[in-house]
């Protein structure tokens, strides 16, 4: 197989490489079942041999578990003698580094088999999939994610806590939600972010002190093109933890890195277009919902439960979930409310979209994509009622639609599913969730500090 089966062809390299004479390497980058960037660091001469031909990766990189380690389980280890597969550069995504010395590019990857065919536990493939299930039926996604993060203190002797601002070494142990004087004592790492991002091709707007010390926001455009939405919110971790790492502090992208504060979430916005352009989620007298967006999170709310481990898949994503934090603890829905799962913003009726919040920062956004918009291709389909909207404080209500409790039930309920099967694809579903397995498995076998604060001398 030497035709690149994403499209991408030589003249895109060799453009580059003639536009940006100075960049001496670049990473590829492929990203797993967790959405960790794996690949390689190759040399400038080496990038048209990676157009022309693809690069060999072992089938063993996708059925990693998050400290990448080999989980047998999946089936992509020894049963397949750890061979070569073949991955490939994705069209427009080979970009400069900011800030790299000596200067760096970065491309995004892809795998397939060697005769060009699928790997369908690639998680791109998994989003590919629905989307292009959507355009059979005559449906355009669009989206876009919310990044929420902390920067920290690389020091943890004393705990983990808010870094000092970068600008003047001051440190804020206060919420500080919304402040914007607060923002400025991150001002120069905030502006190698946007810079980064601007030299991506990515569309960085917004940021916000969030709703717990040194926790932070950023938001990104609206895109047409929902895999473009995921490529942005990796790259822009990627960006984040970078850009950080460079102003001597870290970017962690834990769900629950503090015990008393709120999480931090992976919000995914989005809206569903005709064949003509036309928002069919958006209602012609405001506050009268289409059925189109009725029926979209009656399929989300449904399938909610058995979707969870994607949305929360690792032991620390459940620590977010408890009352008044700003994540949601049922599928419950509603209109401007931030204490439901499934919001509908305010605003403007042409952009009226749905508002996924259950999601955790360490969520893998292809999967989320994938699973979000299976949700709604179900709940349009089976013209699914969300029943009624949640008014008022969303954590007090007693919604008959459960998800499940932790972590375990999670993994079981993921792996029991027709949906979610159906949703990432049979291959991706199994890779998925034995990865997710494995994990929990590790977790539950670790003695934590806890365990010797309460145990040790009193039993």
């Amino acid at each position: 197989m030497t035709q690149s089966p994403t499209g991408s062809t030589p003249q895109e390299a060799e453009d580059f490489l003639a536009a940006h004479p100075s960049i001496e390497a670049f990473d590829i980058v492929l990203h797993d079942a967790n959405g960790i960037g794996r690949g390689k660091i190759i040399r400038r001469h080496e990038l048209m041999g990676l157009y022309k031909g693809g690069r060999h990766l072992p089938i063993s990189i996708l059925g990693l578990d998050i400290v990448g380690e080999d989980v047998h389980e999946t089936g992509l280890i020894w049963d397949q003698g750890d061979g070569d597969l073949r991955a490939w550069p994705i069209p427009g995504t080979l970009k400069a580094l900011h800030g790299t010395n000596p200067p760096r590019g970065e491309v995004l990857m892809s795998m397939y088999h060697l005769d060009g065919a699928l790997m369908t536990s690639d998680p791109r493939h998994a989003l590919a999939r629905q989307v292009q299930a959507m355009a059979d039926e005559g449906l355009y996604p669009a989206g876009a994610f919310e990044l929420e993060f902390f920067l920290l203190d690389p020091d943890t002797t004393q705990g983990v806590r808010p870094a000092a601002a970068v600008l003047d070494g001051r440190r804020s142990d206060w919420t500080e939600v919304y402040s914007v004087d607060h923002l400025h004592g991150m001002e120069p790492l905030f502006s190698d972010i946007y810079r980064a991002a601007e030299a991506m091709g990515i569309k960085a707007e917004t940021v916000i002190s969030e709703y717990a010390p040194g926790q932070y926001e950023l938001t990104l455009h609206y895109r047409t093109d929902v895999m473009q939405a995921a490529d942005d919110l990796v790259r822009l971790k990627r960006i984040v933890r970078l850009q950080a790492r460079r102003h001597g502090v870290t970017a962690c992208f834990m769900a629950k890195p503090i015990e008393k504060y709120a999480g931090s979430g992976m919000h995914f916005h989005v809206s569903l277009c005709d064949a003509t352009g036309r928002n069919i989620f958006a209602e012609e007298v405001e506050g009268i919902w289409t059925d189109s967006i009725r029926h979209a999170i009656g399929g989300l709310r449904q399938t909610m439960g058995e979707s969870m481990l994607v949305f929360a898949p690792h032991g620390n994503s459940w620590r977010r979930f408890v009352g008044q934090s700003y994540a949601p603890v049922s599928p419950s829905w509603g209109v401007n409310n931030r204490s439901v799962a499934l919001r509908i913003p305010a605003g403007d009726i042409k952009a009226r979209r749905i508002e996924h919040r259950p999601s955790g920062v360490d969520a893998n956004p292809y999967l989320v994509a994938a699973t979000v918009l299976a949700g709604i291709r179900h709940g349009l389909k089976h013209r699914i009622d969300p029943g009624p909207e949640t008014t008022g404080n969303g954590y007090a209500g007693d919604d008959a639609l459960k998800i499940p409790r932790d972590w375990r039930e999670a993994i079981e309920a993921a792996t029991a599913s027709e949906f979610l099967k159906d949703a990432l694809g049979e291959d991706m579903h199994r890779t998925f969730t034995a990865i997710k397995a494995a994990e929990h498995g590790r977790v539950a076998r670790w003695i934590a500090d806890v365990d010797y604060a309460l145990y040790l001398h009193n039993v």
